[in-house]
């Protein structure tokens, strides 16, 4: 059996034709559509037609109700807001759809064949644009009544919200202000370079990052007790980054009264194509 996955991001569609095996058949990346409602469910059903596919495994971000297919909530996609994304797919294709969160794919992932198949509860953050996360228990997410369990993007620190200055654009941005540079010319890959190089400013940057993440890893430790943290997102392949917030978790460890069991934390093993993989894992599911 043929499924498409297909992966809706705040910049490009990724999209992928697997197998139950999880064998990748073919793949494609599209612009995503920005005008409308029409235009978004017009382009799902272009990168269906001609794949053969039997289903459909949507991943995409905002908070969703994977049990009845519904985007509740979506600042990337408003116009979706309430809409049973599913089941218009599904009229629109002829064949079974489902849809699910892209952190919450992510973590499906990495609990289904990846960095958590060893453990019964795990944690997972991706750091990209936004914050992604989720909290696996017994190989599937723990939800919530509200279906906000382990949002940890919206938690606040210091004053502010954890996205605000943790996501990769407040690195960069934090980066660019340190070196009096252009932001709109700056990368991860220019960034991380620059850690390599043991650039001061580039090392002060990095361990202010992972020292609020590391923060945030001990409180959700306090409140969740999983046995390991997945870290994803590109800069997740960033040795660098990992080790960085392992060194600044040791320090919170350490200032704490009591001692605690210390918890792992691992790269993620799918990185780009983790939400693809959980997409496919949740229409198995269904």
């Amino acid at each position: 059996m043929k499924i498409l996955a297909i992966d809706i991001g705040g910049t490009f569609i990724k999209s992928a034709v697997m197998n139950e095996q999880v064998k990748f058949l073919s793949r494609s990346k599209i612009p995503t559509p920005t005008g409308s409602r029409a235009d978004f469910f017009n382009t799902i059903a272009e990168i269906f037609s001609g794949t053969g596919a039997e289903g459909i495994a949507l991943s995409m971000p905002g908070i969703i109700d994977a049990e009845r297919g519904v985007c509740l909530k979506s600042n990337a996609f408003p116009y979706n807001n309430g809409v049973n994304v599913a089941q218009v797919v599904e009229k629109i294709c002829g064949v079974r759809a489902t849809v699910e969160n892209d952190a919450n794919c992510a973590a499906l992932a990495e609990a289904g064949s990846g960095s958590l198949t060893d453990v019964d509860d795990g944690f997972v953050m991706i750091f990209g644009t936004s914050i992604g996360s989720a909290f696996v228990r017994k190989g599937d997410i723990h939800r919530g009544r509200n279906n906000l369990a382990g949002e940890v993007a919206f938690t606040f620190q210091d004053g502010k919200l954890f996205q605000d200055f943790c996501s990769v654009p407040a690195l960069l941005k934090d980066y660019a202000q340190a070196r009096n540079l252009s932001i709109e010319n700056l990368s991860g890959k220019d960034f991380f370079r620059a850690v390599g190089r043991k650039e001061n400013d580039a090392l002060a940057c990095l361990d202010r990052f992972t020292r609020r993440i590391a923060v945030q890893i001990f409180n959700v430790q306090m409140l969740l007790d999983p046995e390991k943290f997945a870290i994803g997102g590109g800069i997740s392949a960033q040795a660098s980054f990992i080790e960085s917030i392992r060194a600044n978790l040791d320090k919170v460890y350490a200032a704490c009264p009591i001692e605690f069991p210390r918890v792992a934390v691992v790269p993620c093993k799918f990185l780009n194509d983790a939400n693809l993989i959980g997409a496919l894992f949740r229409w198995i599911k269904a």
